[in-house]
């Protein structure tokens, strides 16, 4: 029986996807009648390590979810403490989300202290076992945290398969719900005069942060081929660059391509992130490697059909030819894609977006964290 937990992670004030997530199913939680709240952090990362302009939101913090900022990710003797607080508090259920090495002695240590009460049981919410970009020592740091708690549950199959080369303990999967907190869609009419954009424009998204695993050089390298010139589509890019912007800004200028881009490459807000999705035609994930993605169910939220390249678990979340295209992570077959998404166009998707996004909801994967809790 699970009458109490805590979310140990992102949330409010910090800001993007994973903050977004961790309220959002704590949200879940309480409209299941189970209390629960947030511990998140009070110093995440160094301001040295973060990539973007800030880590905090500048909107409300969310009604009817309690958040508490007070673990500090460099000292740990402030870990002693929140593990000491958690184990003294003994709730049924502990959800540790895990998505990068970095934060493995912090989480690690909270965790093993907590569970230490002998009735808390421990789900690590894994996004990345094995990062993206790797770094030495990464291994030794992710063992330290799966030795930590009881139990996993992973998005995709790919991280669920991460998980087993550190642990042998139960694992459940639950694909990423679909986010809801960003309102509901306009039309593209609305969207594109509020972002500046002719409605008869043919137009493309790249959504999200950029870094170098995300493939938008190769998405560039497609922009420039002859197939999409010839269609005279244009790309729209949203997001922050988290790392050096220079090469994108360089390779946009060698391939000629400065008239068929639009660039926001800053941070948005969740209330204006409908603006750009809803005025997009398709969106693109042209990423090198991935797990799962949270543009994802951004796309099935505001029903867009998508493009993903055949890494990791993207294509478990979109069936080709229904919901959108899948293809090889280079640039020709992005180019093909592209053009076989506008040749097929937005209406050839619709039906099945809809019937397909009905799979991803909040309250199974609140229920699936549940099961695995009676099982541990």
């Amino acid at each position: 029986m699970v009458n109490a937990l805590v979310i140990i992670g992102p949330g409010w004030p910090l800001r993007g996807g994973l903050a977004a997530f961790d309220e959002q199913l704590a949200n879940t939680f309480n409209e299941k009648g189970i209390a629960s709240r947030i511990e998140t952090f009070s110093l995440q990362y160094p301001s040295f390590l973060f990539p973007g302009t800030s880590q905090y939101t500048t909107n409300p913090a969310p009604k009817d979810i309690l958040i508490h900022a007070g673990i500090n990710s460099m000292n740990p003797f402030n870990w002693i403490k929140i593990g000491l607080k958690l184990k003294r508090e003994k709730p049924d259920l502990i959800i540790v989300r895990y998505w990068i090495p970095f934060l493995a002695p912090c989480l690690g240590t909270i965790c093993r202290i907590a569970k230490s009460n002998k009735h808390s049981k421990v789900i690590a919410l894994v996004d990345n076992m094995i990062p993206h970009e790797k770094r030495w020592g990464d291994s030794l740091l992710t063992s330290y945290f799966a030795k930590s708690v009881n139990g996993f549950l992973t998005m995709s199959n790919k991280v669920a398969a991460d998980v087993k080369k550190f642990s042998t303990l139960p694992i459940s999967l639950s694909p990423h719900p679909i986010f809801n907190h960003f309102g509901a869609a306009i039309t593209k009419k609305e969207a594109r005069h509020l972002i500046g954009i002719g409605l008869e424009e043919k137009v493309i998204l790249f959504f999200g942060f950029i870094r170098q695993y995300k493939g938008l050089d190769v998405l560039l390298k497609a922009m420039a081929s002859d197939l999409i010139k010839a269609n005279g589509i244009k790309l729209l890019i949203v997001g922050e660059f988290y790392e050096d912007a220079m090469p994108y800004h360089d390779l946009i200028e060698t391939l000629g391509l400065k008239e068929n881009i639009i660039l926001h490459t800053e941070f948005v807000p969740d209330n204006e992130v409908k603006n750009y999705v809803c005025a997009a035609d398709f969106i693109i994930q042209p990423y090198r490697n991935a797990t799962q993605s949270g543009v994802t169910p951004l796309a099935y939220h505001f029903e867009i059909p998508m493009l993903v390249t055949n890494v990791g678990a993207l294509a478990d979340a979109v069936p080709n030819g229904k919901v959108g295209v899948v293809v090889e992570p280079n640039a020709n077959s992005i180019a093909e894609g592209i053009d076989m998404l506008y040749q097929n166009g937005p209406t050839f998707y619709a039906q099945n977006i809809k019937e397909e996004k009905k799979k991803y909801s909040w309250s199974t994967m609140a229920d699936n964290f549940i099961a695995l809790r009676q099982k541990l």
